[in-house]
């Protein structure tokens, strides 16, 4: 037997509101006709940015993910603002984080985060022709810059020193 895998929405009942993410337990009707409870973390969606320097490097920010107590390696990325166009974002994000300007940038596609729990997506540019500026971080923002071979990311990928997973899943876009 094969089902009809929609979850219509019977009601939503706020739980939690963050500075930028919202929890909230759902209500569904399930595939076989009964109901169940789905909660789920509202968020406003992101950006992340291959930035590929003239001689082939990656960029690559280092820092603190409170989460998994660890410092991670990750492709500069960064939250929407409110009503804020992705491609707008993204050259944002890459200055405010890497300090560099690009003079080409290429949407390559998104990628859900978390779909078992979030509505989360990250929308992947390509940024190419880069010029070098100043960081901007946030006030809680601590990064260090790194800058990596594609063939150097792979392998940390596979060592697992890499362990983003919007780094790992962008790099497939290349």
């Amino acid at each position: 037997m094969e089902y009809n895998l929609n979850e219509n929405t019977l009601e939503e009942e706020l739980k939690y509101t963050g500075d930028f993410i919202k929890v909230v337990r759902t209500k569904v009707t399930l595939p076989d006709g009964m109901e169940g409870y789905r909660d789920i973390v509202r968020h406003p969606g992101a950006v992340a940015i291959v930035a590929i320097k003239d001689n082939g490097k990656i960029l690559v920010v280092e820092q603190f993910r409170k989460p998994v107590e660890k410092e991670l390696l990750e492709i500069p990325a960064g939250k929407l603002n409110k009503g804020e166009d992705p491609l707008e974002a993204a050259k944002r994000e890459l200055k405010e984080e890497t300090g560099y300007s690009c003079e080409d940038i290429q949407y390559l596609g998104k990628i859900a985060t978390a779909p078992g729990f979030c509505d989360e997506y990250i929308s992947i540019y390509k940024a190419t022709g880069l010029t070098k500026g100043d960081t901007d971080f946030d006030e809680d923002e601590f990064i260090n810059l790194k800058e990596f071979s594609l063939e150097d990311l792979k392998i940390l990928i596979r060592e697992g020193k890499i362990e983003d997973g919007k780094t790992i899943a962008s790099l497939q876009f290349l």
